[in-house]
């Protein structure tokens, strides 16, 4: 079983909302910093949003800024991606990463298709 494991996704109209989950198992999820990556078909993977394992520290990427929340619960070993206001372009494969430093450690996990299509 790994580590990280994501649902939420699916089949959204444009301006829409979905929201995504990754759980954690098996790891210290407090110790994790943990992002959100996506991968469009003949693109590159790019990192979406991240949250710091202590603070709480959030940054995005440009392109959904003001559009998409990261958030974690730790109680439930579970970070979260709130997309709302979704379009075409946001169509892409959302993996969950996660990062801990001290020794360094980082898992992916299997990835959640999101489509924005009327």
């Amino acid at each position: 079983q790994v580590p990280l494991v994501e649902s939420g996704g699916g089949l959204v109209q444009p301006g829409g909302s979905l929201r995504l989950s990754c759980a954690a198992s098996r790891i210290t999820f407090s110790r994790y910093d943990m992002s959100w990556y996506r991968q469009a078909p003949g693109k590159e993977r790019e990192l979406v949003a991240y949250i710091t394992s202590g603070s709480g520290r959030t940054n995005y990427g440009d392109s959904v800024k003001g559009r998409f929340t990261i958030f974690r619960d730790n109680a439930k070993n579970t970070v979260y991606l709130q997309m709302n206001s979704l379009k075409p372009e946001d169509t892409a494969v959302y993996y969950c990463k996660g990062d801990r430093a001290g020794p360094a450690l980082t898992y992916w996990g299997q990835g959640t298709q999101v489509t924005v299509s009327s």
